[in-house]
């Protein structure tokens, strides 16, 4: 028989059996005197038990147990195991949740832990950045009343979640949220929340770029096709005619050409399985050949002067370098009216080196100049055409700057000029050749 009934029972025989002795050996009354007693005596036993119980649940301690004797030892007993057994069990779920805590503090995503009526529980760090949720004073709140978006109301109500949310919330700062909710346990929901922002202007820029692309090359292939219909129609065509048309066929073509070997270059310098080409580049060297190709490309038409104030190199990639530098020049003969003066520099300030393109040219509005290295962006859309730009220029030297941990930096006004300067670190300068002297040309 089991341990438990044999305890259950033993009372009831020790009552049964001194009674019946009592009733034999003093007669049936002393008998029923003795049960009672001792039943009275029984029951007071478990009454003083049953009051010790009741006062430990209120206060239930795992590690003091009521000190009882009999069957309530060990039912007492049972209780202490299976409340040990609860407490640890109790402690792990604790470990379990806050590790689940301490990670999802660190998660990248949102996540707030919902109630079957949409009532916040939980949330982390994130999610309280993304939604505008305060973690202490909003938990018991209703999710849409402190998310107000219809779209995020009829995703709840749908309970359609196989597809992310995707909207617009108005914070500090705009953000693009993709919201998905995952169902778990019998009513519970795990809402997931991601910043999806520079993925969204990522695809903007895209979008923009291939559109940028087909309108850059749609005129010149215009044009081209155009011309090339009518000297195909017209055999005859007038000498002075056919010479005008074969010169714009070779200025679009000319064009299409720079923009393919722009986008070509741009294309190398965003590769990051294409590392930088670290060598020895003699600046003042370099910046003297692209002195005299100004000289070229201006035909006279602006006064061009080149200062050279150290003979520092740089560690990079000559053919980079001379790529950003040359857009810089070309840039501001492109936007200087003629007659107008541009300086170009080369100097030590502090422990930068400061390649800079100072002009005299048309200035540009400061509104515009943060946006002036997004490619194909223009101050003046129909200008860049005439003066033969691709709208790439500054997007490359950006890149190459930042390839070379360099920065940019744009000075400007209208009706004044501009001024251009690319600084490079300490890390990048090379001692400065005993050979290379320090020296000025062109006009002042």
């Amino acid at each position: 028989m089991d341990n438990f009934w044999q305890r259950l029972l033993v009372g009831p025989a020790v009552v049964g059996g001194a009674s019946l002795i009592a009733w034999v050996a003093f007669g049936g009354t002393a008998g029923l005197l003795t049960l009672s007693a001792l039943l009275v005596a029984l029951l007071a036993h478990d009454l003083r038990n049953l009051a010790a119980l009741y006062r430990w649940l209120q206060r239930p301690d795992p590690l003091r147990m009521p000190a009882t004797t009999g069957l309530w030892d060990h039912l007492f007993a049972h209780l202490y195991r299976l409340t040990r057994a609860q407490a640890r069990n109790q402690e792990e779920l604790a470990v379990a949740l806050r590790r689940f805590r301490e990670a999802a503090t660190v998660f990248p995503d949102g996540i707030v832990i919902l109630d079957a009526q949409d009532r916040i529980q939980w949330c982390n760090p994130t999610a309280a950045k993304h939604l505008g949720i305060d973690p202490r004073l909003d938990v018991g709140q209703q999710i849409t009343r402190l998310v107000r978006h219809p779209r995020l109301v009829e995703y709840l109500d749908a309970q359609n979640y196989r597809e992310p949310l995707v909207i617009r919330l108005e914070r500090d700062l705009p953000l693009t949220a993709a919201i998905q909710l995952i169902p778990y346990g019998d009513t519970e929901k795990l809402l997931i929340s991601r910043d999806i922002t520079s993925l969204e202007r990522a695809e903007t820029v895209r979008r923009d770029f291939v559109a940028n692309v087909s309108h850059e090359l749609r005129t010149p292939l215009t044009v081209v096709a155009g011309f090339l219909e009518n000297l195909a129609d017209g055999p005859g065509m007038d000498p002075e005619m056919q010479r005008r048309a074969l010169d714009l066929l070779r200025q679009q073509t000319q064009r299409m050409q720079r923009l393919v070997e722009d986008l070509l270059v741009l294309s190398q310098l965003e590769d990051t399985r294409n590392p930088l080409r670290e060598e020895r580049v003699d600046v003042p060297e370099l910046l003297r050949l692209l002195y005299h190709e100004a000289q070229s490309l201006s035909a006279g038409r602006h006064r061009i002067g080149l200062e050279i104030k150290t003979g520092a190199g740089l560690l990079g990639s000559a053919e980079e370098l001379r790529s950003a530098f040359s857009n810089l020049v070309s840039n501001a003969i492109r936007y200087t009216p003629e007659g107008g003066r541009i300086e170009i520099e080369w100097k030590e300030e502090g422990s930068e080196l400061v390649f800079s393109v100072q002009d005299t040219g048309i200035g540009i509005e400061a509104h515009h100049i943060p946006r002036l290295t997004e490619r194909f962006y223009r101050v003046d859309r129909s200008r860049s055409r005439e003066t033969g730009g691709t709208g790439l220029g500054l997007a490359i030297v950006k890149h190459v700057l930042s390839r070379h941990q360099g920065m940019l930096e744009i000075e400007s006004e209208v009706g004044k000029g501009s001024r251009f300067s690319a600084r490079f670190p300490e890390a990048r300068r090379l001692p400065q050749k005993a050979s290379a002297l320090v020296s000025r040309a062109g006009v002042a």
